[in-house]
């Protein structure tokens, strides 16, 4: 019964060719393209007002040189909401869920932001590694912790968003689960129980909007250190 659990996490499979990377690129074929037309639908409409918000007070605290990347942090943004809120659906599979995915994601954007953050200004970019008015004595320890602090940063944001989508997963069915076996034995149990799952189902959608966000905000603040 355990080992099931954990089966929604695995790869699928066909005839022995991973699906992963249908999966990953389905959500691109759900959003409507714009059209010429002075009036738009209101999908459309929905659409850009969300992009343009989210893009406004993303680049809010960065200065100009970091607004060349709204277009890629909110395609990221769009690009994870879809594929989470897309894996609460049932049998489907959430490429999120996968730590491999996630830390492909972020070790390149993180790299990216540390390499700009060396070439346009490299004082700077060290001078996070030792705060101002360290004592002589702390200064090799503090240099050490800031530079793993800093090499974790990428590691931190894959693992978060692997987190929290395998934990809200696993709930989600543990929960179902019990609920389904609760249903001939004691039926008012059951109907508490499936409250609660439809109430967790809710909150599992607000998490897989949040940690998209978050995913994408901690990009955006290691960008605007060095930027």
């Amino acid at each position: 019964m355990m080992l099931s659990f954990f089966d929604q996490f695995a790869s699928p499979t066909y005839m022995g060719i991973p699906l992963i990377a249908v999966a990953i690129a389905l959500p691109w074929t759900l959003y409507p393209t714009p059209t010429s037309r002075w009036l738009n639908n209101r999908v459309l409409t929905l659409q850009g007002w969300f992009i343009n918000r989210f893009t406004q007070q993303l680049l809010l605290p960065l200065n100009v040189g970091g607004h060349k990347w709204a277009v890629l942090f909110t395609s990221l943004m769009v690009f994870l909401i879809t594929i989470n809120m897309l894996g609460l659906l049932p049998y489907t599979f959430t490429p999120t869920t996968q730590l491999s995915l996630n830390m492909g994601i972020a070790v390149p954007l993180w790299l990216a932001t540390l390499i700009i953050g060396m070439r346009n200004q490299p004082t700077a970019a060290l001078g996070h590694l030792l705060p101002e008015g360290t004592p002589v004595p702390l200064i090799p320890v503090l240099i050490i912790i800031e530079t793993i602090s800093l090499f974790i940063r990428p590691l931190a944001l894959g693992v978060r968003l692997t987190a929290n989508l395998t934990a809200g997963h696993l709930l989600i069915q543990l929960i179902a689960t019990a609920a389904f076996v609760l249903l001939p034995i004691m039926p008012t149990v059951a109907i508490l129980t499936a409250t609660v799952l439809f109430l967790l189902t809710l909150l599992e959608v607000a998490v897989a909007m949040i940690q998209a966000y978050v995913f994408v905000l901690l990009l955006s603040l290691y960008l605007q250190e060095n930027v």
